[in-house]
């Protein structure tokens, strides 16, 4: 009845009993059964009057092209494959299934044509180092997994740190700790991917902000690993990796050329000698030499390394020299700045998001302007290193609010590195927020501003 409702107010009575007569009509049963469904429905709307008011959904304002609906798993694994198409890179996904994470390894498995190879491994552990072992033979190596997948699995990101070599880290957050809620959504690896690791090991973090972002971030997720030889943590969370969205299908030949040049020929002034970390002066990268490549043997393994020679080193200068460049390498990957949306350019109040929130503050941010209160939003994808010019941008405003699925942690960071006292404003019930609760709390903290 509810269905047929609706029908009811988009076209007249009798306009919809000739077209159930043409639809069925070489089963004259059908007709009689939905002409009477149609009119108790008719009848049964009329007598209660619930649809008094009548809405019209105007179309999204999006670009022309080809469209698809797509969930966020679906678009980073899609992200995936075109990375290693574009660096013309075999992709290696070594994973353990985990709850939300599963479906990238199902979804990659199909894409054997692209040079995709999918290993479903004994454990967490098993998975990230069959991922770093195929990143070592000139793969784009890959383990998919959730929170505590990432805890097992910090080890072995720790020896990537410190033999340089490219692997990306998909964490599909869920609500913790432990195995807490598998089907909740939370925010709250964002600590655990920033410092989740022992010694001083930094890697790159970026958070898609939405299904269909999932696919750019991917791809930038492998051009900062590849560009940088580093490892990168992607954080995604269930909200993002379930839900769906319109995905216009980009033209391939506007994607990121992420070909790599291997070593090839020792780097040594004496032309002989190879210098595994002789870096390059831009990226401070080192080279990537594929095993068995003659001429360019080196040591791999965990302990320290001398500069240049890769010899293993227990020099203390030397080591703190090796830390702070693998920390400067990190700090100085170039990233585009965060922008800031202000449209009538007198906001006090600055929201700044990461992530799955992006949805749900824009949606407030505007019902706040539709309202005459002026807002402003910012979100960021790019967490480690920031933007260069966050810290200009958060000082510019009265007020930085941080609305967080967790208890502040991307609060913590900013008041740390910017000395912003940014309020936050958090929950952890493994469900994202809604855009009415987020405009009612702004809405206070513009009261008092």
């Amino acid at each position: 009845a509810l269905g047929l409702l609706s029908w009811m107010y988009s076209r007249p009575y009798e306009s919809t009993l000739r077209f159930l007569e043409r639809k069925f009509a070489r089963r004259p049963e059908l007709v009689a059964a939905n002409v009477a469904a149609f009119r108790a429905g008719w009848n049964f709307g009329e007598t209660t009057e619930d649809f008094a008011v009548r809405y019209e959904v105007k179309p999204a304002k999006m670009p022309p092209g080809t469209y698809r609906n797509i969930t966020g798993n679906a678009a980073l694994s899609l992200g995936l494959v075109a990375a290693g198409v574009r660096s013309g890179l075999p992709v290696f996904l070594g994973a353990y299934p985990i709850t939300p994470a599963s479906d990238i390894l199902h979804e990659l498995s199909k894409h054997k044509k692209f040079g995709v190879l999918t290993m479903q491994a004994e454990d967490e552990i098993a998975a990230v180092g069959a991922a770093l072992g195929a990143s070592y033979g000139g793969a784009l190596g890959i383990t998919t997994t959730s929170g505590p997948g990432v805890a097992l699995k910090s080890e072995t990101i720790s020896l990537a740190v410190a033999l340089e070599l490219p692997l990306l880290i998909v964490d599909v957050q869920r609500a913790g700790p432990s195995t807490g809620m598998p089907t909740k959504t939370e925010q709250a690896d964002l600590n655990m991917a920033l410092n989740g690791r022992h010694g001083e090991a930094p890697v790159a973090v970026i958070a898609p902000k939405s299904p269909a972002d999932c696919f750019d971030a991917a791809l930038e997720a492998a051009r900062i690993a590849l560009t940088y030889r580093t490892p990168v943590i992607l954080l995604s969370d269930n909200y993002v990796a379930n839900g769906s969205e319109p995905w216009l299908l980009p033209d391939v030949d506007s994607l990121p050329d992420l070909r790599v040049e291997f070593a090839t020929t020792p780097n040594g002034e004496d032309g002989t000698t190879f210098l595994p970390y002789l870096r390059d002066p831009e990226t401070l990268a080192r080279p990537w030499a594929i095993p068995g490549t003659p001429g360019l043997e080196h040591r791999i393994g965990g302990l320290e390394k001398a500069d240049k020679t890769g010899d293993i080193s227990y020099d203390p200068a030397n080591h703190d020299f090796m830390v702070r460049t693998r920390a400067a390498r990190i700090e100085t990957i170039p990233v585009p700045d965060v922008e800031v949306e202000d449209p009538d350019g007198d906001a006090r109040v600055l929201v700044l998001g990461w992530g799955s929130t992006y949805g749900p503050i824009g949606a407030a941010c505007r019902g706040l302007r539709q309202r005459g209160l002026s807002v402003a939003q910012a979100h960021l994808r790019h967490l480690a290193p920031m933007p260069a010019n966050l810290g200009t941008v958060l000082r510019s405003y009265d007020r930085v609010v941080i609305p967080e699925m967790n208890l502040g942690q991307l609060a913590h960071v900013i008041r740390a590195k910017y000395l912003v006292d940014a309020i936050g404003y958090n929950q952890v019930r493994g469900l994202p927020f809604t855009a009415a609760e987020l405009e009612t709390m702004l809405e206070e903290v513009l009261k008092n501003v």
